[in-house]
Parts: C-alpha cells; sequence; structure tokens
C-alpha cells in the first residue's frame, strides 16, 4: 500500500523559521496525529528534524499498511454473529466481527428472554452451549438477587424453564445473555469491532464475483476470504448486489396458502373481538379516523404487497418497588395515539398482561398481545431498505410509541381504574440495560429483507410437505407472523391483518442453498438470518436458536470453501455434514 506522499513532503521540507501553524498546514494530516509537545520540540530542531521525520515516515508507512484482516469477516452484532465467529476460531481460522451494534447478542440480549424454542431437541451445537451456560449461571445462588430460586416459576413456551436432565435453561435475564455472549467472545479471543456501520454505497469492493473488502463509514476497511451477514437487515447481502425481498409474496409464488394479505384471517387474539369504530367521533365516517388506522384497501387474500410484520420492544419489566423504574412520560407524548385503545377497554377487553412473561429475578419479556399493544402496526414499512438516518427515526417513533403507551396505561385517568392500578405497579428494570435508562436497546426487527438464495424455504419445507435437502440446522416454531396492518371494514369497523398461526406438524430441515446466494451473484457470502426464505417460513424459522445454529452452520461452510479454495457454492455436502454432527449441530430428527 503507497502512502500519500505528499504531506510527508511538506513536513520533511519545512524549515526551522516556519511556524507551528505553518507546519499544521502543510503536514495536514499527518502533524494531526503527531502533534504531541515532543513533536513540536524536535521539529524546531535542524540537526533531528529529518532524522524523526523520517522515523515518522517509516512509522506511518507501517500504519497505512496496517491491514484489519482475517480469514473470514462477519458483519453484525447478532447471536448468529458471535456464534459465526466462535466457529471459525474453534476451526484454526482468523475472524474479526465488525458490529454495527456496541451491544452484542442482538434480541437475545435485547429482551427476548422468553424463547421461542419450538421442539428443543433439534437445538444443538453452539446454540445449545449457550443455554446451556444460561443453566449454569442460575445454578448459582448469587444468581438469585430479587427472588429466591424456589419461588421462580419454571414456565417456559412448552417446556420448563429449566431442563435439569439436559442441564439447559431457557428463559433468562437481558444482561445475562449478554455476559454469556461476551465470555463467547472473551474466551476464544475473537476480534470485535463495535459501532462500525458498513457504507452501503460504496463501501463492498468485489471482483470476479467475490466480495475482497468493505469498509465502514468510520473509514475501517476490513478484508477477508469469506464473508458472513449476520444481521437483521442484510445490509451487507443487499450492498453486495445480491437478490433480495422486502414484503409478503402472493401465495401463487410459491403455491402458498399462508402467504401475501390475509384479510379476514383471525388466528390469535390479536385482533379486535368486537366492533370497535376507528373514527374520531365514534360511527362518524366524516369525523376522520383515529391515529393508527389506515385509510388504504387491505388486499384481498393472498395478495402480495410490501408490507412487514410489525416491530416492537421487548421490555423487561419487574414489578419489585426497589428495583422498578415507574414508565417516564417521552418527549412529544400524545394521549390521542392511544384513543382507539380506550374504546378496546370500554369493550370489556381484560388482557393487558398475558404476555407479561416471567423471566428470573421477578422479571417479564413483556411481548404484544391483543388489538391494541406494543406492536407498532404498519409503521416500518420502509426500514428494509431505508438509510441510516430514516432508520433511527423510526426506532425512535417506536421507542415514543410503547413508551408513550405504557405511560398511558398507568397514567391516563381515562383508562379504567383496575387496568391503570395494576399496570402502574410496573416499571422498567432498574438493573437492566443499565446505559439506555431501562430501556432495550435493541428492536425487535421481525422480518427486514429475505435474500433469494440458491433454495427459497416455503411453507411447503416448513410444514414438511416437501423433503429438504443438505440440512444444515432444524426448525420447529408455529409459522408465526404478526398484524402488519390496521384497516377499516367495508362495515365501517377497525380491524387487524397479517397475525397468522400455523403450527409445524414435526420440526424441519433448514436447506445449505436457503443460507448461501446464488453462484453468479457473490462466491463468498453466507447469510445465516436474512435466509432465503417467503415471507410466512420464515415466520418459523426468524427464531433466535436457529439463528445461532445457522450461524455455526454458516461459519463451517465458510472455512471448508477456504481449506477448499472454492466458492461457498460448491462446498461438498457431505463433508459440511460430518463437520457440523462432530460439532454436534443436530440434523435431523432423533
Amino acid at each position: 500500500m503507497m502512502t500519500n506522499r505528499k504531506p510527508l513532503q511538506a513536513l520533511l521540507a519545512f524549515n526551522t523559521s516556519q511556524s507551528v501553524a505553518d507546519a499544521q498546514h502543510d503536514g495536514a494530516g499527518w502533524y494531526k496525529e503527531a502533534k504531541s509537545l515532543i513533536f513540536i520540540h524536535w521539529a524546531k530542531q535542524a540537526a533531528m528534524r529529518k532524522i524523526f521525520l523520517l522515523t515518522l515516515l517509516c512509522s506511518g508507512r507501517l500504519m497505512a499498511q496496517e491491514k484489519l484482516q482475517a480469514d473470514v469477516i462477519v458483519y453484525g452484532g447478532t447471536a448468529a454473529a458471535v456464534t459465526a465467529a466462535v466457529q471459525v476460531q474453534q476451526m484454526g481460522k482468523s475472524v474479526i466481527i465488525v458490529s454495527p451494534d456496541i451491544h452484542l447478542g442482538g434480541l437475545s440480549a435485547g429482551g427476548l428472554g422468553f424463547t421461542d424454542t419450538g421442539n428443543k431437541s433439534v437445538i444443538g451445537g453452539l446454540a445449545r452451549e449457550f443455554y446451556h451456560r444460561v443453566y449454569m449461571h442460575y445454578q448459582q445462588p448469587n444468581a438469585w438477587v430479587w427472588q429466591a430460586k424456589e419461588a421462580y416459576g419454571n414456565k417456559g413456551q412448552g417446556t420448563p424453564a429449566m431442563d435439569g436432565a439436559e442441564r439447559t435453561m431457557w428463559i433468562f435475564e437481558p444482561h445475562v445473555a449478554e455476559q454469556i455472549m461476551e465470555d463467547f467472545i472473551k474466551e476464544h479471543q475473537v476480534k470485535v469491532y463495535r459501532d462500525q456501520w458498513l457504507d452501503r454505497s460504496k463501501g463492498v469492493v468485489k471482483k470476479a464475483g467475490r466480495i475482497v473488502s468493505i469498509t465502514t463509514l468510520q473509514k475501517k476497511t476490513f478484508s477477508g476470504k469469506m464473508f458472513i451477514d449476520a444481521t437483521y437487515e442484510g445490509d451487507l447481502m443487499a450492498a453486495a448486489g445480491v437478490k433480495y425481498h422486502v414484503g409478503r409474496e402472493a401465495n401463487s409464488v410459491y403455491g402458498e396458502e399462508w402467504n401475501g394479505a390475509q384479510t379476514g384471517i383471525l388466528h390469535h387474539r390479536h385482533h379486535f373481538l368486537t366492533n370497535i369504530s376507528p373514527y374520531k367521533i365514534e360511527g362518524d365516517k366524516s369525523s376522520g379516523l383515529l391515529p393508527r388506522v389506515s385509510d388504504k384497501d387491505p388486499g384481498k387474500r393472498g395478495e402480495g404487497d410490501d408490507k412487514i410484520q410489525a416491530y416492537c420492544f421487548r421490555m423487561c419489566l419487574t414489578n419489585l418497588p426497589e428495583n422498578r423504574i415507574p414508565f417516564p412520560k417521552p418527549e412529544g407524548y400524545d394521549p390521542m395515539q392511544y384513543e382507539l385503545l380506550l374504546r378496546v377497554f370500554k369493550s370489556g377487553w381484560r388482557e393487558t398482561f398475558s404476555k407479561y412473561d416471567p423471566i428470573p429475578n421477578r422479571k417479564t419479556d413483556t411481548n404484544n398481545h391483543g388489538p391494541f399493544s406494543t406492536d407498532n402496526i404498519g409503521m416500518n414499512y420502509d426500514y428494509p431498505d431505508a438509510t441510516y438516518e430514516r432508520r433511527k427515526e423510526i426506532i425512535k417513533e417506536h421507542e415514543q410509541y410503547q413508551k408513550g403507551l405504557m405511560y398511558f396505561m398507568a397514567n391516563d385517568p381515562r383508562v379504567p381504574e383496575d387496568v391503570r392500578s395494576a399496570v402502574s405497579k410496573w416499571g422498567l428494570a432498574k438493573d437492566e440495560f443499565k446505559d439506555n435508562g431501562g430501556w432495550p436497546h435493541q428492536l425487535y426487527i421481525r422480518e427486514a429483507r429475505r435474500m433469494i438464495g440458491m433454495a427459497v424455504m416455503t411453507e411447503h419445507e416448513t410444514l414438511s410437505k416437501k423433503d429438504v435437502p443438505n440440512s444444515v440446522g432444524m426448525g420447529s416454531y408455529t409459522l408465526d407472523a404478526h398484524n402488519a396492518q390496521r384497516y377499516v371494514k367495508p362495515d365501517g369497523f377497525v380491524q387487524n391483518e397479517g397475525d397468522i398461526g400455523v403450527d409445524a406438524p414435526k420440526p424441519y430441515r433448514i436447506s445449505y442453498g436457503s443460507i448461501v446466494p446464488k453462484k453468479k451473484e457473490c462466491e463468498n457470502l453466507l447469510v445465516p438470518v436474512c435466509v432465503s426464505s417467503s415471507h410466512i417460513a420464515y415466520g418459523s424459522i426468524r427464531m433466535e436458536p436457529v439463528f445461532m445454529i445457522l450461524g455455526q452452520s454458516a461459519a463451517t461452510a465458510a472455512v471448508q470453501a477456504i481449506n477448499g479454495k472454492i466458492a461457498v457454492q460448491d462446498v461438498k455436502y457431505e463433508t459440511l455434514k460430518s463437520q457440523l454432527l462432530k460439532d454436534k449441530q443436530r440434523l435431523e430428527l432423533p
């Protein structure tokens, strides 16, 4: 790498009579990087000047030639990014995590502690190691700060929270998950560059169908032989020119039943159970719609659109007074935003606390539940392809909406007294997300871009109607999509649309082809989070344990591609399978 000689020549040429200001000007960035008192003093000494500056030139060259380079570059700070990096290290290759996030672990460390496990028997490898470490943490007496272990109810999703026979635990506090992720990083000496945001417009350099390097907005360039996009958004994948989809495909695209708009389908209790008027003056269309109700046609069942399921924050709440932060009144608070909820309460609905799922130490993983809850329906459509600046606006609006919702329920005198009194006993946990006032640092990006790769997972595969070759992991959770829109029905009442829950009859295999792009698009990229799948199939695949599984499998394939000096598309499956099984991944039903 050649250095910029102009500022060096300027420094070497300036004489002792020059002022420091002149030297600063002529020396440009070099002077700024060496503006210590020692430099200024020596630079004024005619006898010493050139010797010193020649030394500076050499060290400067070394600095300029210092390469942020590894065999594998992992972009992202999710749980999948961590398991991918750990696997690369375990296989004897070098790796760097380039993380936009400061906190590692994504949603697993961001409030989603009530794990969506599905059938836990198919969770293996480093994912299972993570849940084993959770178990070991809560075996320590000092882990139970606010609650006796015996008082914890041991409730999980279809499985006990603590499985003593398997020595795993599936329910946990956010800070515990983050610490385990950091332990993984430290133990395997993984290099992590945090708060590094990919330059999405010109930061990806490709040659002959392969990524050579990526550069961040912070002007750091990372070179590697293989790259893994482990973000929820798929920014590296998109910037590398890999094709993807945003929104819901029409059912006709893959011959599915549960994709596209699902108008009139009401699977969960996240819809309006009774007739609720959406108008400012009840029953008066001319008064205009209440906030957060769309005036658009919802579309016919099975039609494709650009809508995506709603996002929310998974709040960690507590009702323990000494660890509770009362719900803050957010800046710009507008009670009118929650007028529709008042009508839901007026109808007699009282399921407010149905998703205050218990985690240890008298805390919750609080999720969306009901027709008007923490899901900010219809406010995220442009998020996947949005600029960083626009995404920040969307995230801020979601935060403002959800903080306002909690403040409203706890304080507005129009909220029924029984609800208001009960909600006001809850608040944010002081000992979680300490650097963010108890508020989660990660928005729940349930779905963003989805790659169109070598193979596409659809409802046919996830419902076991079609065989899946070349398994690199398994999924088992319900095909679960949250609402995508809130609209006005022909009868003049409000309803939600998009909430689908279809049980997978048994665990299903996930194809290797779903985590790699088509060869003509990129030969050295793997995508274990924004996997190649239809909208409804992604509703099952998108679970944190699965992301960890696929992150590890992607890393294994990356290393084998390096060893074989081949494209990721040409990795021999039998060789890949052998290593995955050796590393205790679960690829088939027991």
